[in-house]
């Protein structure tokens, strides 16, 4: 699966595309979820709830809101990828967060397993298309986007917040 055009996904995820290094993307999203859940592993139990300024997410959210982007990525490329072509919804990122109560009842392990889990899943998945699904697309909060170029923000989209997560949570 080859890096996608910039015609194949909205200006607004260039950034995270941008972010993923060169090489195949299945072994990158291996190898970056390996770098992410590493860090993970590090952060004591109880500062699952810490917040780096008032009005900033916990871990927990920051987690929960990465658990939530990738699964929605993950059924756009789905749907694209078996020529689906309704136009699907966007998604409010900070409404899904908003309304999060297992932020509360849960520790923080359980939303790592989470992660763990689906990026496994993400792996199987794209790993699954080949070339010419790969390439398909479909519309999705007013853009177009390949299969590929969702596979590729998905790692991007880790890569920030990986980045965001050593900046300034754990500073």
């Amino acid at each position: 699966m080859i890096r996608p055009n910039s015609n194949e996904y909205g200006t607004f995820y260039a950034y995270y595309i941008s972010l993923v290094p060169e090489g195949d993307i299945i072994e990158l999203m291996r190898s970056e979820h390996q770098k992410t859940q590493e860090i993970l592993q590090q952060i004591p139990p109880q500062k699952g709830n810490y917040k780096y300024e008032e009005g900033k997410w916990t871990i927990k959210e920051l987690l929960q809101h990465m658990i939530d982007s990738e699964r929605i990525m993950n059924y756009r490329a789905l749907r694209f990828a078996r020529k689906d072509k309704t136009e699907l919804p966007g998604f409010e990122q900070d409404d899904y967060v908003s309304v999060l109560e297992e932020t509360e009842r849960f520790p923080l392990s359980t939303f790592v397993e989470d992660w763990e889990i689906l990026r496994e899943n993400t792996v199987r998945l794209f790993s699954r298309f080949n070339e010419e699904e790969s390439k398909r697309s479909g519309r999705a909060n007013n853009n177009i986007f390949s299969v590929r170029a969702l596979a590729y923000i998905n790692v991007g989209h880790e890569i920030h917040h990986r980045s965001i997560l050593l900046e300034r949570y754990l500073k």
